[in-house]
C-alpha cells in the first residue's frame, strides 16, 4: 500500500490509479469493512488523526479531482462522505523520500513524465498534507 503524500499531479497514470484503489483499500480498513491491512504503517497518520475516515475520504477527494483533470471517471460514490477540515502533518524528509522513489519508478515506467518531473526542486505535497520540517516518517518502511 503506498498513499503518496506528494501532490497527485506528479502521479503518472498507474500511480494515480495504484493510489486510487489503496485509498480505497486504506478507506474500508478504517471504516472496519476489511481484516487484511490493518496493521499497515501507511495508516498510523489516518488513525491519528480525530477523524480517520473523514481524513481519508479527503484524501480520495484530492485523487478524485486530479483524475477529472486527466479526464479519468473514478467513481466519487466511493468515497465516504466522511469529513476532516484540517490537515495532517508530512515531513520534509519524508516528501523527498517519496520523491526520489517516485522518480525511480518513472524512469522507467513513464520516462517523458520522469523528464518534465527531474528539475522540480521542492514538490509539493497532496492538499491533506500541510509540510512540516523533520527527516523521514518513522512509519516508512524502507
Amino acid at each position: 500500500m503506498r498513499l503518496w503524500s506528494l501532490h497527485p499531479k506528479y502521479l503518472d497514470t498507474r500511480g494515480l490509479v495504484a493510489a486510487w484503489r489503496e485509498g480505497l483499500l486504506a478507506q474500508a480498513v478504517l471504516r472496519g469493512r476489511t481484516t487484511g491491512y490493518r496493521a499497515h504503517p501507511q495508516l498510523l497518520r489516518f488513525r491519528r488523526c480525530p477523524a480517520p475516515v473523514g481524513a481519508i475520504a479527503t484524501y480520495l477527494r484530492g485523487l478524485h479531482t486530479e483524475s477529472r483533470v486527466r479526464g479519468y471517471r473514478f467513481d466519487a460514490a466511493k468515497i465516504s462522505r466522511a469529513r476532516y477540515s484540517g490537515h495532517l502533518h508530512v515531513t520534509r524528509g519524508q516528501l523527498d523520500y517519496e520523491w526520489k522513489r517516485l522518480l525511480a519508478k518513472l524512469v522507467t515506467r513513464d520516462p517523458e513524465r520522469h523528464r518534465q518531473l527531474y528539475n522540480v526542486e521542492r514538490p509539493r505535497s497532496h492538499p491533506l498534507f500541510r509540510v512540516v520540517a523533520g527527516s523521514r516518517e518513522d512509519w516508512e518502511k524502507g
